[in-house]
């Protein structure tokens, strides 16, 4: 009978259990869907990195690493690197306002950035160690995560088109050297012969890293400016008025680098990565640390697997995962809202952005 009389105590103790079990499950706060644009503070990491801007439409970065300082560059300096940048903004501008894309606004963008000889890609590209020109580009599109690239190309004037051809146009994703410039040429992309690449500041910057000035004459001033303030690349982010993301990324590389080499810049997931409902992404900087970081994917999967914020996902991306490599650079990021986050490890970045009600912002200054 007393064993009988005690069973009630049971069922007690089994109903307590569970309530103390779900209590830490109580105080846990609701995941945050994929692509949010709320900030939450990460736990021992004090404020929450903020955005750049918001009610952004396109972003363009002009190259990381060596800051441009107020007190070294002259006006005449300044206003061409802003323009360079504005007059980016303003071609991807024309195509999002005439109902375009935001693959051919990205496409747009980085084409001025590579007729710009203050820029490396195109018309600026650095030297390798052969005194040649070898030039990367990629194009992705976030409705179907589209992709193409094109590596090591000599003699195509605007690498980006020739990307976003072997996007369009093939069942491939990255075409390389010969046969990459070969396929431009076949689809109606005008052709150039290396000298269209040279320019005196690049090579300056190639004597100067090989050790010697070059018959004598000593690197011009602006020289070491021009090659490391635009260390790394150029690109392009956007989102059209369907909230479809793209982005494109184009690079001459670093200078004397080995013939052959290839960075960051052409491959997926790494130098470019665009997909709708999270980001799109372009990086520029130390590209042999953002392959082995996949940073521009990384950035992504951040958000969409862990409910985190364009701007905190960038920044750990750029100033955790990637130092601890030991490299430096920037990205710029851009959510389907518009929300754009524009961090850089490196001394400096060059960048800009259009906002849907036409205003154009460019940084060429570090803390500006």
């Amino acid at each position: 009978m007393r064993v009988r009389s005690r069973l009630w105590i049971v069922p007690v103790l089994a109903a307590l259990v569970a309530v103390v079990a779900a209590l830490p499950a109580l105080s846990q706060p609701a995941a945050e869907p994929a692509g949010t644009t709320s900030v939450a503070v990460r736990p021992g990491r004090g404020a929450p990195p903020r955005p750049e801007a918001t009610g952004v439409v396109l972003a363009v970065h002009g190259g990381a690493g060596t800051a441009l300082r107020r007190e070294d560059t002259g006006a005449r300096t300044e206003k061409a690197y802003r323009d360079g940048l504005a007059g980016a903004l303003r071609a991807g501008q024309k195509v999002l306002r005439d109902g375009g894309g935001s693959v051919a606004a990205v496409e747009a963008a980085v084409r001025v950035l590579e007729d710009d000889p203050l820029f490396n890609a195109g018309r600026g590209a650095v030297f390798t160690e052969d005194a040649g020109h070898e030039l990367d580009a990629s194009v992705m599109r976030g409705s179907d995560q589209a992709a193409g690239a094109v590596a090591g190309v000599r003699h195509v004037r605007n690498p980006v088109s020739a990307a976003r051809l072997v996007m369009e146009r093939t069942p491939h994703v990255l075409l390389t050297g010969q046969g990459a410039d070969d396929f431009a040429v076949r689809n109606g992309l005008p052709a150039v012969t290396q000298d269209y690449f040279w320019t005196q500041a690049r090579w300056d910057s190639l004597m100067e890293a090989k050790g010697h000035s070059g018959g004598g004459r000593t690197p011009a001033v602006g020289a070491k400016a021009v090659g490391e303030a635009a260390m790394g690349t150029v690109g392009a982010v956007a989102v059209d008025r369907g909230r479809g993301l793209a982005a494109a990324t184009s690079t001459g590389g670093m200078t004397n680098k080995m013939a052959g080499r290839v960075g960051d810049s052409p491959v997926v997931g790494a130098g470019t990565y665009a997909k709708n409902g999270t980001v799109a992404a372009s990086a520029t900087g130390h590209g042999e640390v953002f392959l082995r970081g996949a940073a521009t994917a990384t950035i992504s999967h951040l958000m969409e697997f862990g409910g985190r914020d364009v701007a905190s996902a960038a920044h750990e991306v750029v100033h955790e995962r990637l130092t601890a490599l030991g490299g430096t650079g920037g990205v710029i990021a851009l959510d389907p809202q518009g929300v754009l986050a524009a961090p850089y490890s490196s001394e400096g970045m060059l960048y800009g952005y259009l906002t849907a009600d036409g205003e154009v912002v460019t940084k060429v200054f570090p803390g500006e």
